[in-house]
């Protein structure tokens, strides 16, 4: 029987089943960065073999995340993700300051990466899209050109916008389609690699290529298998969208990434098992290089349709999942207030919704969003060290909490993660200050803004000083409801 679905107190809607969920997850994940990093990867280490190794090791760091989260998600499945678990684990501030970033910068700037990545993939396809149409001077011969391309990027970004805005259960299926369709493409590519493979192409020799092979280099090699994995954190977001959260949500998001982990070490392995080490270091599009040894230009092109198909899924699981932050802060009277609205119609987070599209977009046309979105990464890094402090200090703080699914082998798990985290964090401000101090700063920013909310009497139902029955939205985050009550009994 197709799945029920029923509105929670924040005017939401519970409409993510397992599979949906299981979608999500994969989608947020998978996107155009396994089609394109392999070649920047093999340059700045030097060797197949270590590629291949970062790829296994930021896959076990990514799974012990995902444990972590799989606790945090289940014992408190609200909308807001991260938000809840920092501002109940560590402090208020903290999960404000977590959905001020992500809402300013980290996630509009990853979803502007994305869109200018679908109008890239579209180049190849149509090289006229790259054709200039505005070009605005500036002071002192500063200006910036809006090109083709970054028009159908604002198209692709106010289409998923849309798709959205027209309700969670249609936006659940959907994403179920787009993710069928990536797993479908690295799929085959992979078996391209197991079953094709041209004589005389399977070398995985080193080349005269020389890298760096310190912990440093190794250390900035890695940030890009982190930021490819990046996204598995995402759906404890949604909690208050899902149906049997407690349930769902860990198996979810377990099978998505242990999914998304196998394919990724996988089809790096076809890469250099088709082209070899020198074809891998030297193409510019790897998996359009490796179908194309095998189905020739035809055949890329197919893929390129494919990994248009990628990024644009990955899109749309982003503005799926993106606007939920915003909107628990402004829940909360944390963030501006437009912000809580909710479509009366499609329950969906409008505001909220409308805002990310808003700062995305701009950043497409600023042309400045590849910076920004660098900026970010020291940040991300560094919340999910915090993530883990949460998940610790709630074990310890608050121990009689229901907790469905919990940790297993703790406190490795969130200890392997937090270490690893913590270690790219550092390096980054070693390697990359600047952009680092900027990231730094733009989360600092919001201090006098979470200091102005929280003055105008916010009503914090995950403070501890605060009673959690005053806040509809957040009374589960205390007392976690019985899965056999009436609030719960909606179909599979």
């Amino acid at each position: 029987m197709p799945e029920r679905s029923e509105s929670d107190s924040s005017g939401l809607v519970r409409g993510l089943g397992f599979w949906t969920s299981t979608a999500v997850v994969v989608g947020a994940i998978l996107g155009q960065s396994v089609f394109l990093v392999a070649s920047d990867m093999a340059r700045d280490v030097g060797s197949p073999s270590k590629v291949l190794f970062l790829w296994v090791v930021g896959g076990l760091i990514v799974l012990c995340g995902a444990i972590c989260y799989a606790e945090l998600g289940a014992m408190l499945p609200q909308t807001g993700g991260d938000y809840i678990y920092l501002s109940r684990g560590i402090h208020p501030a903290c999960g404000f300051l977590y959905g001020w970033a992500n809402t300013m910068i980290m996630l509009p700037g990853a979803q502007a990466t994305i869109a200018a990545g679908f109008a890239r993939l579209a180049s190849a396809l149509l090289p006229s899209i790259a054709i200039p149409l505005l070009t605005l001077q500036l002071v002192h011969g500063h200006g910036f050109v809006v090109t083709r391309g970054q028009g159908l990027a604002v198209v692709s970004i106010l289409a998923v916008t849309l798709l959205n805005y027209f309700g969670v259960h249609g936006a659940g299926r959907l994403q179920l389609v787009f993710t069928s369709l990536k797993v479908a493409a690295v799929s085959a590519i992979i078996g391209f690699g197991l079953f094709e493979v041209a004589p005389g192409n399977s070398s995985l020799s080193v080349s005269a290529i020389t890298a760096p092979t310190s912990i440093s280099g190794l250390l900035t090699a890695f940030v890009p298998v982190l930021m490819a994995y990046n996204g598995f954190q995402h759906l404890g977001r949604v909690g208050g969208e899902m149906l049997h959260p407690q349930k769902h949500l860990p198996r979810a998001l377990l099978m998505a990434t242990s999914l998304v982990v196998v394919l990724y070490v996988l089809v790096n392995w076809t890469y250099f098992r088709v082209l070899g080490f020198v074809g891998v270091a030297q193409s510019q599009y790897v998996a359009s290089g490796t179908v194309a040894r095998f189905a020739g230009f035809r055949g890329a092109m197919v893929l390129t349709l494919a990994m248009m198909i990628s990024a644009f899924g990955t899109q749309h699981s982003g503005f799926l999942l993106g606007p939920r932050v915003p909107f628990a802060m402004a829940h909360e009277g944390l963030f501006f207030r437009f912000a809580k609205r909710v479509q009366p119609r499609f329950h969906t987070p409008s505001g909220a919704l409308f805002l990310q599209t808003s700062i995305t977009i701009a950043l497409v046309l600023s042309g400045t969003y590849a910076d920004l979105y660098s900026y970010a990464m020291f940040a991300i890094c560094s919340f999910f060290v915090l993530t883990a402090v949460a998940l610790m200090r709630l074990r310890r703080n608050e121990p009689s909490l229901s907790r469905p699914f919990r940790v297993w082998g703790y406190p490795w798990p969130p200890l392997i993660f937090g270490v690893a985290e913590l270690a790219v964090s550092l390096n980054l401000c070693w390697v990359r200050p600047v952009r680092s101090s900027i990231g730094l700063g733009i989360i600092l920013l919001g201090l006098p803004f979470f200091m102005f909310w929280r003055g105008q009497g916010a009503h914090l139902a995950i403070d501890g000083d605060r009673e959690p029955a005053r806040t509809p939205m957040l009374a589960t985050s205390r007392t976690q409801p019985n899965l056999r009550s009436s609030q719960w009994r909606v179909g599979r």
